[in-house]
Protein backbone atom coordinates (compact mmCIF):
# COMPACT_ATOMS: atom_id res chain seq x y z
CA UNK A 1 0.00 0.00 0.00
CA UNK A 2 1.40 3.38 -1.09
CA UNK A 3 1.76 5.90 1.69
CA UNK A 4 2.24 9.63 1.23
CA UNK A 5 4.13 11.75 3.62
CA UNK A 6 2.15 14.51 5.30
CA UNK A 7 4.02 17.39 3.53
CA UNK A 8 3.29 15.77 0.15
CA UNK A 9 -0.38 15.39 1.08
CA UNK A 10 -0.64 19.03 2.08
CA UNK A 11 0.85 20.12 -1.26
CA UNK A 12 -1.50 17.83 -3.18
CA UNK A 13 -4.54 19.15 -1.34
CA UNK A 14 -3.41 22.76 -1.94
CA UNK A 15 -2.99 22.07 -5.67
CA UNK A 16 -6.44 20.48 -5.76
CA UNK A 17 -8.03 23.56 -4.18
CA UNK A 18 -6.16 25.84 -6.60
CA UNK A 19 -7.44 23.85 -9.57
CA UNK A 20 -10.98 23.91 -8.26
CA UNK A 21 -10.80 27.64 -7.60
CA UNK A 22 -9.34 28.41 -11.00
CA UNK A 23 -12.03 26.29 -12.63
CA UNK A 24 -14.74 28.23 -10.81
CA UNK A 25 -13.10 31.47 -11.76
CA UNK A 26 -13.04 30.52 -15.43
CA UNK A 27 -16.72 29.65 -15.29
CA UNK A 28 -17.35 33.08 -13.82
CA UNK A 29 -15.79 34.83 -16.79
CA UNK A 30 -17.57 38.01 -17.89
CA UNK A 31 -19.60 38.08 -21.08
CA UNK A 32 -18.26 41.45 -22.25
CA UNK A 33 -15.64 44.06 -21.48
CA UNK A 34 -15.51 47.77 -22.12
CA UNK A 35 -15.19 51.24 -20.66
CA UNK A 36 -17.62 53.57 -18.96
CA UNK A 37 -18.78 56.67 -20.79
CA UNK A 38 -21.32 59.45 -20.25
CA UNK A 39 -23.49 61.68 -22.39
CA UNK A 40 -21.51 64.89 -22.86
CA UNK A 41 -23.09 68.27 -23.65
CA UNK A 42 -21.25 71.28 -25.06
CA UNK A 43 -22.83 74.47 -23.71
CA UNK A 44 -22.48 77.40 -26.13
CA UNK A 45 -23.28 81.09 -26.03
CA UNK A 46 -26.54 82.14 -27.69
CA UNK A 47 -25.73 85.84 -27.69
CA UNK A 48 -22.70 87.99 -28.54
CA UNK A 49 -20.80 90.24 -26.16
CA UNK A 50 -18.15 90.33 -23.45
CA UNK A 51 -18.27 87.66 -20.73
CA UNK A 52 -18.93 89.59 -17.53
CA UNK A 53 -19.18 86.43 -15.42
CA UNK A 54 -18.22 82.81 -16.02
CA UNK A 55 -18.57 80.20 -13.25
CA UNK A 56 -17.79 76.79 -14.77
CA UNK A 57 -14.60 75.40 -13.26
CA UNK A 58 -13.28 72.08 -14.53
CA UNK A 59 -14.22 69.25 -12.18
CA UNK A 60 -16.97 71.28 -10.50
CA UNK A 61 -20.43 69.81 -10.09
CA UNK A 62 -23.12 72.14 -11.46
CA UNK A 63 -26.82 71.88 -10.80
CA UNK A 64 -29.40 72.10 -13.57
CA UNK A 65 -30.68 75.64 -14.09
CA UNK A 66 -27.91 77.47 -12.23
CA UNK A 67 -26.42 80.57 -13.90
CA UNK A 68 -22.95 79.82 -15.25
CA UNK A 69 -22.25 82.85 -17.45
CA UNK A 70 -23.48 86.41 -18.02
CA UNK A 71 -22.83 88.25 -21.30
CA UNK A 72 -22.78 92.06 -21.56
CA UNK A 73 -26.08 93.43 -22.96
CA UNK A 74 -25.31 97.17 -23.02
CA UNK A 75 -25.58 97.51 -26.80
CA UNK A 76 -28.77 95.47 -26.83
CA UNK A 77 -30.34 97.83 -24.28
CA UNK A 78 -29.40 100.86 -26.42
CA UNK A 79 -30.95 99.24 -29.50
CA UNK A 80 -34.07 98.48 -27.49
CA UNK A 81 -34.38 102.11 -26.37
CA UNK A 82 -34.06 103.34 -29.97
CA UNK A 83 -36.70 100.94 -31.29
CA UNK A 84 -39.13 101.84 -28.50
CA UNK A 85 -38.75 105.55 -29.33
CA UNK A 86 -39.37 104.88 -33.04
CA UNK A 87 -42.46 102.80 -32.29
CA UNK A 88 -43.88 105.44 -29.95
CA UNK A 89 -43.38 108.10 -32.66
CA UNK A 90 -45.20 105.98 -35.21
CA UNK A 91 -48.04 105.26 -32.80
CA UNK A 92 -48.38 109.00 -32.15
CA UNK A 93 -48.82 109.59 -35.89
CA UNK A 94 -51.49 106.95 -36.26
CA UNK A 95 -54.41 108.80 -34.54
CA UNK A 96 -53.54 112.07 -36.35
CA UNK A 97 -53.52 110.33 -39.70
CA UNK A 98 -56.90 108.76 -39.00
CA UNK A 99 -58.31 112.16 -37.99
CA UNK A 100 -57.08 113.72 -41.25
CA UNK A 101 -58.80 111.02 -43.28
CA UNK A 102 -62.04 111.55 -41.33
CA UNK A 103 -61.96 115.33 -41.99
CA UNK A 104 -61.38 114.85 -45.73
CA UNK A 105 -64.15 112.25 -45.95
CA UNK A 106 -66.58 114.63 -44.21
CA UNK A 107 -65.63 117.43 -46.63
CA UNK A 108 -66.17 115.07 -49.57
CA UNK A 109 -69.63 114.13 -48.28
CA UNK A 110 -70.57 117.81 -48.15
CA UNK A 111 -69.33 118.36 -51.69
CA UNK A 112 -71.30 115.35 -52.91
CA UNK A 113 -74.51 116.85 -51.50
CA UNK A 114 -73.73 120.26 -53.03
CA UNK A 115 -73.01 118.63 -56.38
CA UNK A 116 -76.37 116.85 -56.34
CA UNK A 117 -78.14 120.12 -55.52
CA UNK A 118 -76.33 122.02 -58.33
CA UNK A 119 -77.21 119.29 -60.78
CA UNK A 120 -80.91 119.86 -60.05
CA UNK A 121 -80.44 123.63 -60.40
CA UNK A 122 -78.53 123.16 -63.63
CA UNK A 123 -81.35 121.04 -65.07
CA UNK A 124 -83.69 123.91 -64.27
CA UNK A 125 -81.30 126.42 -65.89
CA UNK A 126 -80.82 128.32 -62.63
CA UNK A 127 -76.96 128.04 -62.45
CA UNK A 128 -74.18 127.92 -65.06
CA UNK A 129 -72.49 124.57 -65.81
CA UNK A 130 -69.06 125.99 -64.79
CA UNK A 131 -69.94 125.84 -61.09
CA UNK A 132 -70.82 122.14 -61.36
CA UNK A 133 -67.43 121.45 -62.97
CA UNK A 134 -65.70 123.15 -60.01
CA UNK A 135 -67.50 120.79 -57.63
CA UNK A 136 -66.42 117.81 -59.74
CA UNK A 137 -62.76 118.94 -59.68
CA UNK A 138 -62.77 119.49 -55.92
CA UNK A 139 -64.22 116.04 -55.31
CA UNK A 140 -61.52 114.49 -57.55
CA UNK A 141 -58.77 116.26 -55.57
CA UNK A 142 -60.23 115.04 -52.26
CA UNK A 143 -60.42 111.47 -53.56
CA UNK A 144 -56.69 111.57 -54.39
CA UNK A 145 -55.80 112.98 -50.96
CA UNK A 146 -57.90 110.41 -49.13
CA UNK A 147 -56.41 107.59 -51.22
CA UNK A 148 -52.88 108.79 -50.45
CA UNK A 149 -53.54 108.91 -46.70
CA UNK A 150 -55.25 105.51 -46.69
CA UNK A 151 -52.20 104.03 -48.45
CA UNK A 152 -49.95 105.56 -45.81
CA UNK A 153 -52.10 104.29 -42.92
CA UNK A 154 -51.52 100.52 -43.51
CA UNK A 155 -47.82 101.23 -44.07
CA UNK A 156 -47.68 102.97 -40.71
CA UNK A 157 -49.29 99.97 -39.01
CA UNK A 158 -46.77 97.68 -40.69
CA UNK A 159 -43.86 99.79 -39.46
CA UNK A 160 -45.23 99.60 -35.91
CA UNK A 161 -45.52 95.80 -36.13
CA UNK A 162 -41.97 95.55 -37.49
CA UNK A 163 -40.60 97.56 -34.54
CA UNK A 164 -42.55 95.38 -32.11
CA UNK A 165 -41.13 92.20 -33.65
CA UNK A 166 -37.58 93.57 -33.47
CA UNK A 167 -38.12 94.51 -29.81
CA UNK A 168 -39.27 90.97 -29.04
CA UNK A 169 -36.14 89.64 -30.75
CA UNK A 170 -33.88 91.88 -28.64
CA UNK A 171 -35.71 90.83 -25.46
CA UNK A 172 -35.03 87.20 -26.38
CA UNK A 173 -31.33 87.98 -26.94
CA UNK A 174 -31.14 89.69 -23.54
CA UNK A 175 -32.69 86.63 -21.86
CA UNK A 176 -30.22 84.34 -23.65
CA UNK A 177 -27.31 86.52 -22.49
CA UNK A 178 -27.72 84.76 -19.13
CA UNK A 179 -26.40 81.21 -19.68
CA UNK A 180 -28.05 78.55 -17.54
CA UNK A 181 -26.64 75.07 -17.04
CA UNK A 182 -28.79 72.51 -18.95
CA UNK A 183 -28.14 69.39 -16.82
CA UNK A 184 -26.79 68.41 -13.43
CA UNK A 185 -23.28 67.14 -14.00
CA UNK A 186 -19.52 67.60 -13.81
CA UNK A 187 -17.62 70.12 -15.95
CA UNK A 188 -15.16 68.19 -18.13
CA UNK A 189 -13.57 71.10 -20.02
CA UNK A 190 -13.67 74.90 -20.02
CA UNK A 191 -13.21 76.85 -23.26
CA UNK A 192 -13.53 80.52 -22.22
CA UNK A 193 -12.51 82.97 -19.52
CA UNK A 194 -14.21 86.07 -18.01
CA UNK A 195 -13.53 89.18 -20.07
CA UNK A 196 -13.33 87.34 -23.39
CA UNK A 197 -15.68 88.14 -26.26
CA UNK A 198 -18.36 85.52 -26.73
CA UNK A 199 -20.25 85.06 -29.97
CA UNK A 200 -23.41 83.17 -30.78
CA UNK A 201 -22.53 79.49 -31.12
CA UNK A 202 -19.15 79.72 -29.38
CA UNK A 203 -18.51 76.80 -26.99
CA UNK A 204 -18.14 77.83 -23.35
CA UNK A 205 -17.75 74.51 -21.54
CA UNK A 206 -18.41 70.77 -21.76
CA UNK A 207 -20.41 68.94 -19.09
CA UNK A 208 -21.49 65.35 -18.51
CA UNK A 209 -24.24 63.86 -16.39
CA UNK A 210 -22.30 61.36 -14.27
CA UNK A 211 -25.38 60.15 -12.39
CA UNK A 212 -26.40 58.22 -15.53
CA UNK A 213 -23.31 56.55 -16.93
CA UNK A 214 -22.98 53.88 -19.64
CA UNK A 215 -20.75 50.85 -20.06
CA UNK A 216 -20.07 50.20 -23.76
CA UNK A 217 -19.22 46.56 -24.38
CA UNK A 218 -18.91 44.40 -27.49
CA UNK A 219 -20.75 41.08 -27.84
CA UNK A 220 -20.51 38.37 -30.46
CA UNK A 221 -23.37 37.43 -32.72
CA UNK A 222 -23.96 34.28 -30.70
CA UNK A 223 -24.29 36.29 -27.48
CA UNK A 224 -26.56 38.84 -29.11
CA UNK A 225 -29.43 36.36 -29.50
CA UNK A 226 -29.91 36.38 -25.73
CA UNK A 227 -29.79 40.15 -25.32
CA UNK A 228 -32.65 42.63 -25.52
CA UNK A 229 -33.38 46.26 -24.67
CA UNK A 230 -34.41 46.70 -21.04
CA UNK A 231 -32.69 43.52 -19.87
CA UNK A 232 -31.17 43.66 -16.37
CA UNK A 233 -27.50 42.67 -16.14
CA UNK A 234 -24.65 42.70 -13.65
CA UNK A 235 -21.79 45.16 -14.08
CA UNK A 236 -18.46 44.82 -12.30
CA UNK A 237 -15.94 47.63 -11.92
CA UNK A 238 -12.34 46.78 -12.89
CA UNK A 239 -10.61 50.04 -11.93
CA UNK A 240 -8.58 50.64 -8.78
CA UNK A 241 -11.42 52.70 -7.32
CA UNK A 242 -14.28 50.38 -6.47
CA UNK A 243 -12.58 47.32 -8.02
CA UNK A 244 -14.73 44.23 -7.72
CA UNK A 245 -17.88 46.20 -6.95
CA UNK A 246 -20.93 44.62 -8.58
CA UNK A 247 -23.63 46.99 -9.81
CA UNK A 248 -26.91 46.46 -11.64
CA UNK A 249 -27.45 47.93 -15.08
CA UNK A 250 -29.99 47.97 -17.88
CA UNK A 251 -29.27 47.38 -21.56
CA UNK A 252 -30.35 50.62 -23.24
CA UNK A 253 -28.97 50.32 -26.79
CA UNK A 254 -27.83 47.61 -29.20
CA UNK A 255 -25.98 48.44 -32.39
CA UNK A 256 -27.83 47.56 -35.59
CA UNK A 257 -24.64 46.67 -37.47
CA UNK A 258 -21.57 44.58 -36.76
CA UNK A 259 -18.04 45.92 -36.56
CA UNK A 260 -14.53 44.65 -35.96
CA UNK A 261 -13.62 44.14 -32.31
CA UNK A 262 -11.68 47.16 -30.98
CA UNK A 263 -7.96 46.50 -30.46
CA UNK A 264 -7.91 47.80 -26.92
CA UNK A 265 -10.01 45.05 -25.37
CA UNK A 266 -9.36 41.90 -27.43
CA UNK A 267 -6.42 39.77 -28.51
CA UNK A 268 -5.10 39.71 -32.07
CA UNK A 269 -6.83 36.37 -32.78
CA UNK A 270 -10.21 37.64 -31.55
CA UNK A 271 -10.07 40.87 -33.54
CA UNK A 272 -10.82 39.05 -36.78
CA UNK A 273 -14.37 38.33 -35.60
CA UNK A 274 -17.29 40.71 -35.93
CA UNK A 275 -19.06 42.01 -32.83
CA UNK A 276 -21.94 44.29 -31.89
CA UNK A 277 -21.68 47.31 -29.59
CA UNK A 278 -24.04 47.33 -26.61
CA UNK A 279 -24.61 50.13 -24.09
CA UNK A 280 -25.56 49.34 -20.49
CA UNK A 281 -27.07 52.13 -18.40
CA UNK A 282 -25.71 52.09 -14.85
CA UNK A 283 -26.94 54.44 -12.09
CA UNK A 284 -24.03 56.31 -10.50
CA UNK A 285 -25.62 58.29 -7.69
CA UNK A 286 -22.68 57.58 -5.33
CA UNK A 287 -20.14 58.89 -7.86
CA UNK A 288 -18.16 55.63 -7.89
CA UNK A 289 -17.88 55.42 -11.68
CA UNK A 290 -15.75 57.69 -13.86
CA UNK A 291 -15.52 58.21 -17.62
CA UNK A 292 -12.99 55.81 -19.17
CA UNK A 293 -12.94 53.42 -16.19
CA UNK A 294 -12.85 49.74 -17.34
CA UNK A 295 -15.70 47.43 -16.53
CA UNK A 296 -17.27 44.10 -17.46
CA UNK A 297 -20.79 42.83 -17.83
CA UNK A 298 -22.44 39.51 -17.05
CA UNK A 299 -25.64 38.75 -18.90
CA UNK A 300 -26.68 36.06 -16.43
CA UNK A 301 -26.67 36.79 -12.70
CA UNK A 302 -24.33 34.69 -10.61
Amino acid sequence: MLRLDRPVMRVSISLLFMLLFSGCHRNDKADGYGNFEATEIIVSAESSGRLLRFDAEEGATLQKGMVTAVIDTTQLHYSKMQLKAEREALEAKQPGLGAKISVLQAERSNLMRDRARYRRLLSEGAVPSRQLEEFENRITVLDRQIGSLETEYPGLSGDIRARSARLAQIDDQIIKSVVKNPVTGVVLARYAEPGELASSGKALYRIADLERIYLRVYLSGAQLSGVKIGQQVEVEVDGAQGAGTVLHGTISWISAKAEFTPKIIQTKEERVSMVYAVKVLVPNRDGLLRIGMPGEVRLQKR
